[in-house]
C-alpha cells in the first residue's frame, strides 16, 4: 500500500526539505527540539507504516532544527513486526516525493567491543547484511542492481565526524550488522559477528538504508549503543535495558546531529 500523498502534501501546507531523520530508540526527544512543528500521528496518514514497538511514538513531525528545515519520523517499523523487509518502503516514497534528498537513520544497538561502552555512539562506515534479507527482493526495474559501495555517502560522514568534534564528544566509526530480531543475538553470534569485523549490531537500518540508494537518496547512519552483545558481561540482555540506556548516547547523538544539520 502506498502513502496517501495529496493528503500528506495537504497536511504539510506547502512545507518541504531536502533533509529526513528516521528516529530510533533514545531520540524522541530531540522532536521536542524541532521549532514550529506540525506533528502528524502516522495513524492520520493512509497507507503510512506503524510501529507497535514501545517506545517509538509514531509520528510525522515537519519544522526546523537548528535552523533547518527537516522532516523527522518518530519511529519506524521493523522486519520483525510483518516479516517484510520492504515495510519501510512506502514511508521513504513519500519522503523522496517530498522532495528529501539526504536521509539520516539512528538506531539503538548493542556492541561487540569492549571499547565501545553502554552510552557511546558509532557513526556507521559500513553494513553487513547478516539477516540475508532484501527490502529490494520483488521489485521488477534493473533499478533493483542497486550498487552499495558506497552504502552511507562519505562527505555526509566527514561532516558527521566535524560536527562531533565542533561538539566535543567522540564519535568512532564501524560496521553495523543487521540481525533480523526480535530476539536478541547469542553469544556465538556475538563473537561470530566481532571476527566478521562487525563493532555493533541491531534490527534495523540496512533495509532503510538499501532502500533509499534505490531511490537515490544520499545515506549517514549512528547508532546509540545501549548494551554489549550477549555473553560479553553474563548478563541477560532485554528490550528494557534497551530504553532505559538508549537516552543516554541519545542525548550526545542529538548534540552532533544539531551540530551536523547546518552542514549538510
Amino acid at each position: 500500500m502506498s502513502v496517501d500523498l495529496n493528503l500528506l502534501k495537504d497536511r504539510l501546507g506547502g512545507r518541504s526539505a531536502r533533509i529526513a531523520m528516521i528516529l530510533g530508540s533514545g531520540l524522541g526527544g530531540l522532536v521536542d527540539e524541532v521549532e514550529d512543528a506540525l506533528r502528524i500521528p502516522y495513524g492520520d496518514i493512509p497507507g503510512f507504516p506503524r510501529s507497535g514497538v514501545s517506545g517509538h511514538s509514531g509520528e510525522f513531525v515537519s519544522g526546523r532544527l537548528a535552523g533547518v528545515p527537516v522532516i523527522i519520523l518518530s519511529g519506524r517499523i521493523h522486519f520483525y513486526e510483518q516479516g517484510d523487509a520492504a515495510a519501510m518502503r512506502p514511508a521513504l516514497e513519500a519522503l523522496k516525493a517530498l522532495g528529501v534528498e539526504i536521509l539520516v537513520l539512528t538506531n539503538a544497538a548493542g556492541s561487540t567491543r569492549q571499547n565501545l561502552s553502554p552510552g557511546s555512539v558509532l557513526l556507521i562506515d559500513d553494513h553487513i547484511n547478516y539477516s540475508g534479507l532484501n527490502p529490494l527482493i520483488g521489485e521488477t526495474s534493473d533499478a533493483r542492481f542497486t550498487g552499495m559501495t558506497e552504502a552511507y555517502d562519505a562527505g555526509l560522514r566527514a561532516h558527521m565526524r566535524a560536527a562531533a568534534e565542533q561538539a566535543d564528544v567522540p564519535l568512532p566509526g564501524g560496521v553495523y550488522m543487521w540481525f533480523s530480531g526480535p530476539s536478541f543475538e547469542t553469544p556465538a553470534e556475538v563473537r561470530m559477528a566481532r571476527l566478521l569485523g562487525a563493532d555493533a549490531l541491531g534490527m534495523s537500518t540496512v533495509p532503510e538504508t538499501i532502500l533509499a540508494r534505490f531511490l537515490g537518496l544520499k545515506v549517514v547512519a549512528a547508532s546509540v549503543v545501549t548494551n554489549y552483545g550477549a555473553g560479553m558481561t553474563g548478563a541477560e540482555l532485554s528490550h528494557a535495558e534497551t530504553k532505559d540506556v538508549a537516552p543516554q548516547g541519545g542525548a550526545i547523538l542529538a548534540r552532533i546531529l544539531k551540530a551536523a544539520l547546518p552542514r549538510f
